[in-house]
């Protein structure tokens, strides 16, 4: 299973857009480590069991093969404060996720329904179904 947090993994342009984002995020004041890039069929499907057949809560709606993940171009942070990670401080995801809106991404905290905070995609106008069936570029 492969579940990278390597900005080298990510196709290169949303690689440069991550590394844009998690700069500004610090020029900002916000501190943020990478904790998925590319992650692989097995490892997609593995969260998605979680909260459905084995322990946990459940953190992801996508199977594996309908995970931008998977394509290379998403990926998902969290703001760090202090050496350890924040996850329930909305007003710190709020200002990351207008830092990410600003360098071209999409962040998932905007999602109607489903709010994935952790999430930042860079589709570049292109939809799942032509991720998968190798259109997109």
């Amino acid at each position: 299973m492969i579940n990278s947090r390597n900005l080298a993994d990510l196709l290169p342009r949303t690689a440069a857009k991550a590394a844009l984002f998690r700069d500004e995020c610090a020029r900002a004041g916000h501190d943020i480590i990478f904790t998925s890039t590319y992650r692989d069929k097995e490892s997609q499907d593995a969260l998605y069991a979680q909260g459905r057949t084995t322990a946990g809560k459940r953190v992801t709606n996508a199977k594996g093969g309908d995970s931008f993940h998977q394509y290379r171009v998403a990926f998902d942070f969290v703001p760090v404060v202090n050496g350890v990670a924040v996850w329930n401080d909305d007003v710190t995801w709020a200002a990351c996720g207008a830092i990410a809106k600003r360098v071209g991404l999409e962040w998932g905290g905007y999602w109607d329904g489903f709010k994935d905070k952790p999430h930042c995609q860079d589709l570049n106008g292109y939809g799942l179904d032509q991720y998968k069936r190798g259109e997109a570029k």
